[in-house]
């Protein structure tokens, strides 16, 4: 695929998710027409009757989709390894190889997050430097300007994992975000450097010989003001954080709109109980995330997700196509794995 083309096209897992096809489907048609068929082109993969069968409810005249068949499903609750060895046809691993055999920029699934990554791996394979992807995130409501690694698929790291994080968070900050000199930090129990674990200390002293903006460690309260441009941490800690940003919104939309009733009109009390949901719900508002340290541009959207999420998960993906994401964060990590080998 050529840089700056005009046609970004997207491998969509068709049986992918909870509402699988039909949410898929709408999704899918419903991206193509507000983003633009000159600038989107759809493949559905997975069981071709019933693709067809969902399409059949939409006028699709003139709309860039076409549909690849891929006649075997993994279901929820299968193991995704043994699943994926038994099932040589299912559709994220069709999906999979036509990112790498070039026919398509990216692949977009709402599947479990297992079955694409396994997928992701045995198909796509991983950087140089990178034993395990990553999956990161914006903080769009909360701070714009920030992006946590990792936060979930590394639960037990080394201050190297840290290190390839930053560096992708690097790229993530200066292709995405548009900024050019992002600010590096390590989540941490304290500002000061010689505070935290093991990990966070180690880490410290491998940063501070790096050629990236680091500014030292960050607390969980410096998080919301956006002190850093690029936060790092285990998966373990990056999931909890995550979780609980949900969880805590949950329960201050339902305190909130209880304490607000019959003070405001039920418009603005949506309106306000809407905003809350966006700055504490990141994956929900980014229509998911990308995995980061496989050799393609693959996108994991929730299980959950219904057409609209699916539509901003195409509109992120078509982004980080044109801005060639993947491509730069393979030359800078073989770059970073050279400097390590010499």
């Amino acid at each position: 695929m050529t840089q700056n083309r005009q046609r970004v096209t997207i491998a969509v897992d068709a049986m992918g998710g909870d509402y699988a096809p039909h949410e898929i489907v709408k999704g899918s048609i419903q991206a193509t027409r507000d983003i633009g068929g000159e600038k989107i082109e759809i493949v559905l993969v997975g069981v071709e009757n019933e693709i067809h069968k969902e399409m059949a409810k939409y006028d699709t005249t003139g709309l860039p989709i076409r549909v690849e068949n891929a006649d075997e499903v993994i279901r929820d609750g299968e193991s995704p390894v043994l699943a994926l060895r038994q099932k040589n046809n299912a559709s994220i691993l069709q999906a999979m190889q036509l990112v790498k055999e070039g026919e398509v920029d990216a692949v977009v699934s709402m599947g479990s997050t297992g079955t694409v990554l396994v997928s992701a791996i045995q198909v796509l394979g991983t950087l140089a430097g990178i034993k395990r992807p990553s999956v990161g995130a914006i903080l769009n409501g909360l701070a714009p300007n920030t992006v946590i690694f990792d936060l979930g698929t590394n639960v037990d790291c080394k201050p190297r994992d840290l290190l390839n994080f930053a560096t992708i968070g690097c790229i993530v900050a200066r292709k995405i975000m548009h900024i050019e000199k992002p600010s590096v930090a390590i989540l941490s129990n304290g500002a000061e450097e010689g505070k935290g674990n093991k990990l966070a200390k180690d880490t410290y002293s491998l940063f501070k010989g790096n050629s990236f903006n680091f500014i030292g460690n960050v607390e969980g309260n410096d998080i919301p003001t956006g002190k850093a441009n690029v936060i790092v941490c285990d998966g373990f800690v990056g999931n909890v954080l995550v979780k609980y940003s949900e969880g805590l919104g949950d329960v201050l939309i339902g305190k909130v709109g209880k304490y607000l009733e019959g003070k405001l009109s039920q418009e603005q009390v949506d309106n306000i109980c809407s905003n809350l949901y966006a700055m504490t719900h990141v994956a929900d508002m980014n229509g998911g995330g990308m995995i980061y340290g496989v050799d393609g541009l693959v996108w994991i959207g929730h299980g959950r997700s219904k057409a609209s999420q699916l539509v901003e998960s195409i509109q992120q993906v078509k982004h980080a196509v044109n801005a060639n994401v993947a491509q730069e964060i393979k030359i800078e990590l073989g770059r970073l794995q050279n400097q390590n080998n010499t």
